[in-house]
């Protein structure tokens, strides 16, 4: 649900760069190709994003938040794992220790 909520903001943004460069608008000297790359943690949430199967204990999942699978399909957003330790959102998601506060804190920054 949160790679759902997450992406809800991302594909807004990105049609409306498709439709800029539709309407012949130069936003740069070659038309932008719009793709996204989201990392991810869960295993299960990767693969409910790639396959499209509905199993007994995920049917409880509301298909509001399947909206962005045939995005996936298409290889507009990219969905690769990554490990817990290293995923940067773990910052503003969850309290962590010191060292990897500090990690995280330094990748934001740009460090």
């Amino acid at each position: 649900m949160a790679l759902s909520t997450a992406l809800r903001e991302q594909i807004p943004l990105m049609e409306l760069l498709k439709e800029i460069g539709h309407h012949g608008i130069d936003v740069q000297y070659i038309p932008p190709q719009v793709h996204c790359k989201v990392f991810e943690d869960n295993s299960g949430a990767i693969e409910l994003a790639k396959l499209p199967k509905i199993r007994p204990r995920t049917k409880h999942i509301h298909n509001a938040y399947h909206h962005f699978r045939e995005y996936v399909a298409r290889g507009e957003f990219h969905v690769l794992a990554i490990a817990t330790e290293d995923q940067p959102a773990n910052l503003l998601a969850k309290p962590l220790a010191v060292t990897a506060f500090l990690k995280h804190r330094r990748f934001l920054q740009g460090w």
